[in-house]
């Protein structure tokens, strides 16, 4: 895609560059462009990019070394591939030399933990991923941490919103009640995302990892039970995992069981979740249509 050639005005307004325009980033980026912010980045989807670009936004190619001039803030939601992590090869130097960057993050995952049997994690346990992904993105967050200030490193778990979500998977008669006894995971709503990742741009902390997940880690045959209940249909036989037909990325997503601690997310950033629980989350995406 050819880069979209904006006049960058000579002005204060912060410019936001996100490396990634996907589902996170964009949830960030209409809350900031409703507040005056410039907004730019790289999407590789051209239907995406036109639309994203006819919002205003600022378009561009991923190799475009003239994409950074002017940012003021920075957000990569790139996962790293087997080589790396793709924007720090291409564009870390130039990042670490930006002069007027005030603050940066990169969106990280909560399987950097591994598997806890259940237990309990915040952001000071060791991080032990169990799988190639998880140690990949290890790798990435330690790369990103090297670059200084002002990084902030931030955990997501399983994320969920409109068009992504137990509603959208019952009513595509997709949903499946997968048991594995004691198994849990953790998940964000995307309105949530956009809340954390303001509050750190207002108060930033150099240096600070977070995890952003809601109240209540949760077995996944719930979610779909509960999804099932709001719409008022049958839910679906339970299958125990042992003898459920999955992919091995979806398998391996079983692999670790734990509980992840968003302490830090109220106690440092002020933040009170919009939908603390699945059941706010499903409820009120089945409110707004």
């Amino acid at each position: 895609m050819q880069a979209r050639t904006t006049a960058m005005p000579q002005d204060d307004t912060p410019r936001l560059f996100c490396f990634g325009l996907g589902y996170s980033a964009r949830a960030l980026a209409a809350m900031l462009k409703d507040e005056g912010w410039r907004i730019a980045g790289t999407c590789r989807d051209a239907g995406e990019s036109a639309a994203l670009a006819a919002l205003g936004y600022e378009i561009y190619r991923f190799d475009d070394k003239a994409a950074l001039a002017g940012t003021t803030h920075l957000l990569s939601s790139v996962p790293p591939g087997p080589g790396g992590d793709p924007v720090l090869e291409r564009h870390g130097g130039a990042i670490a030399c930006l002069p007027d960057l005030r603050w940066a993050g990169y969106l990280s995952t909560t399987g950097v933990y591994g598997d806890r049997k259940g237990g309990w994690v915040d952001e000071a346990s060791p991080l032990r991923p169990t799988g190639p992904r998880g140690q990949r993105r290890r790798a990435a967050e330690a790369a990103w941490g090297a670059l200084g200030p002002p990084m902030h490193l931030f955990r997501l778990a399983g994320i969920y919103g409109p068009g992504r979500n137990a509603l959208e998977t019952v009513r595509r008669g997709g949903a499946r009640r997968i048991v594995k006894p004691g198994q849990v995971f953790s998940r964000i709503h995307i309105d949530d995302i956009a809340a954390v990742l303001r509050a750190s741009i207002k108060t930033p902390a150099p240096g600070a990892v977070y995890n952003v997940c809601d109240d209540e880690a949760a077995p996944p045959q719930d979610v779909i039970t509960f999804a099932c209940g709001l719409l008022a249909v049958a839910p679906p036989p339970c299958i125990a995992f042992a003898d459920a037909e999955l992919s091995d990325m979806a398998r391996s997503f079983y692999r670790d069981n734990k509980r992840v601690s968003n302490r830090r997310i109220k106690s440092d950033l002020g933040v009170t979740l919009r939908w603390p629980t699945y059941r706010d989350g499903l409820r009120g995406l089945l409110d707004s249509g």
